[in-house]
């Protein structure tokens, strides 16, 4: 008896401590993160002060960071879902080019520099290349999250990040497999085979999810659907992203990459905004949760007692990641000011290589001295990110304002591109409706014939060129014959729209085209030259205007949707009428 109250005490002061530690770490987040957002800071740096400001180097509030790291850990893999979930099969072959040149470039080379300044300070081989190969890594979530704060997913430095990132992701399963060979003195024929082996593995793993996913994803969600139950349809959607991570991660791939596939699979589904809306809770608090965690691991103790060693470690990792980073990118012909915020977005060091390295230092590979310094100077790498890449976002912000931005200088911008969607002037409308496929990423090129709207476009990251949509040169550029849409968003006024429309029907007849319109009678004649879709500039305003008022005195907003299509319909025809009488 006396043995069963003593093991049930433990027990509570177990979970005890565990709600303790939760409540510390939502403390934490309530108060610093707002704070230093407050003060125009990354949220993600003021999760990071959060995590050193309550873990062992700070007020000591909480020492062990080993429970909480799986669960942290988990909000990267909810990232990764998300980002998945933008994305689409489709728009990913698109990104091959950079996926497997850009991230091969990338890995290969800094990886070799690195193994090589490793040999110099004194590392042994097999030590230098697991250390190498674990710092060219980047962390996805930090970056991922940066851009999603800037607005710069898909922008064209926004696209090779992402490319690099995702082959980092597929290359962290290599560097698994080969930590403890080397800590066994393995040959490097077993190397190979091992490696063959996880290869074989991992494409038969990726096809069965694939296809299974295809199979079964969308009658599953059916039958939740139909079910009438929100937290059913919640739970379905937690159980495919840490289902299909924990397959993928069953097979040696990481976990994240399987949660990736996951929102691939569920792009091409009718209920993906719903299990976006799900999962948005989840994502933030845990991936809040994973950047306090990383806070927590920054040694301060360390840091103050060897301080130029850690800063000289931190500033060449930071070089080299950057200079060869930029260097590549170059080479792949990206302009330079998208090479520069590449490079400046990746070259920290990733969550990836605080396990690779842990796997390390537990294989006695790399010593527990250099693992408690590279953990330091990865985590150092993070907390400066966003300030490094505000530095070069200024610097590169000055080769765009000194550089021509007309197509004819920059066709390998839009060279890769297919499925993109063509804005014809940038104006207010051509901005809102760029801001609208930005955040699905849907990608884009817009031109006008302003200079100034053309620069200030840049300057914030649009892909916006200077030139006339209705040349047949330009329209060649602009990657016409590869694109899914375009979009006449330039003014009314004068015969600009009629024409721009007439030339891109004549020469591009399959490609589907939208027009702003000034009246019931131009959308009708804007119609009759080809265009698909119009819409009206006083008559939308006045609907819009009438359904907020509804749906602010309490009208359904389906309802509201309803009323607002009918009456679309019905003015437009008693507009012209109106109008034809009156000529």
């Amino acid at each position: 008896m006396d043995f069963l109250l003593t093991a049930f005490d433990s027990s509570s002061g177990h979970h005890g401590a565990q709600i303790g530690d939760a409540l510390i770490f939502l403390a934490a987040a309530v108060l610093f993160a707002p704070l230093l957002k407050r003060l125009r800071f990354s949220l993600v740096l003021g999760y990071l002060a959060a995590g050193a400001m309550i873990g062992p180097s700070g007020f000591h509030m909480i020492d062990d960071t080993t429970q909480v790291r799986e669960l942290a850990d988990i909000g990267v893999v909810f990232l990764l879902f998300a980002i998945g979930l933008e994305l689409s099969f489709e728009r990913l072959k698109v990104m091959r080019r950079l996926v497997f040149g850009l991230g091969t470039g990338q890995m290969v080379l800094t990886t070799l520099a690195l193994v090589i300044v490793s040999i110099w300070v004194g590392q042994s081989f097999g030590a230098a290349v697991v250390i190498g190969a674990a710092l060219a890594l980047s962390s996805t979530a930090f970056v991922l999250q940066l851009m999603t704060e800037r607005g710069e997913l898909s922008t064209r430095h926004g696209r090779a990040v992402f490319s690099t990132l995702l082959f980092q992701d597929l290359a962290v399963v290599p560097i698994l497999v080969i930590v403890p060979l080397i800590g066994a003195g393995g040959t490097g024929e077993s190397m190979a085979l091992a490696l063959l082996f996880t290869l074989v593995k991992a494409v038969v793993a990726l096809t069965v999810i694939v296809v299974a996913g295809r199979l079964l994803l969308r009658p599953l969600y059916r039958v939740i659907a139909a079910a009438g139950a929100p937290e059913l349809f919640t739970a379905m959607t937690l159980l495919v992203v840490l289902g299909i991570g924990w397959a993928t991660q069953m097979v040696g791939l990481s976990m994240a990459l399987g949660a990736f596939l996951a929102g691939l699979l569920l792009s091409e589904s009718e209920f993906r905004h719903q299990v976006e809306a799900d999962i948005e809770p989840f994502r933030g608090i845990l991936l809040g949760l994973f950047f306090m965690t990383v806070g927590m691991s920054i040694d301060l103790g360390l840091a103050f007692s060897d301080v130029f060693l850690v800063l000289a470690c931190l500033g060449g990792l930071i070089a080299i990641k950057f200079a060869l980073m930029l260097g590549v990118a170059l080479a792949m012909r990206l302009p330079v000011a998208a090479a520069l915020k590449s490079a400046a977005l990746l070259a920290q060091g990733g969550e990836f290589a605080f396990v690779i390295i842990g796997a390390a230092t537990a294989a006695t590979v790399v010593s527990g001295e250099t693992g408690d310094l590279l953990f330091l100077v990865i985590a150092l790498s993070m907390t400066v990110t966003p300030a490094i890449v505000w530095g070069i976002g200024h610097l590169a912000g000055l080769f765009e304002r000194h550089h021509d931005v007309t197509p004819a200088n920059r066709a390998e911008d839009i060279a890769e591109l297919e499925g993109h969607v063509i804005i014809a002037g940038f104006g207010r409308v051509g901005r809102t409706v760029a801001r609208l496929l930005d955040a699905k990423l849907v990608p884009y090129i817009a031109i006008d014939t302003d200079v100034q709207r053309v620069r200030d476009g840049r300057r914030d990251g649009h892909a916006v060129y200077f030139g006339n949509a209705a040349r047949a040169d330009v329209l060649r550029l602009l990657g016409g014959e590869k694109a899914r849409a375009v979009v006449v968003t330039m003014s009314t006024q004068g015969h600009a729209v009629d024409r721009t429309v007439s030339h891109v029907r004549r020469r591009l007849p399959h490609l589907p085209i939208y027009a702003r319109a000034r009246d019931a009678i131009h959308a009708r004649r804007l119609e009759e030259l080809g265009v698909e879709g119009t819409v009206l500039e006083t008559l939308e305003a006045s609907l819009q205007l009438g359904g907020v008022v509804l749906r602010n005195t309490g009208v359904e907003a389906e309802q509201v949707e309803e009323l607002i299509r009918a009456l679309r319909h019905v003015d437009g025809i008693d507009a012209v009428s109106d109008q034809e009488r009156q000529m």
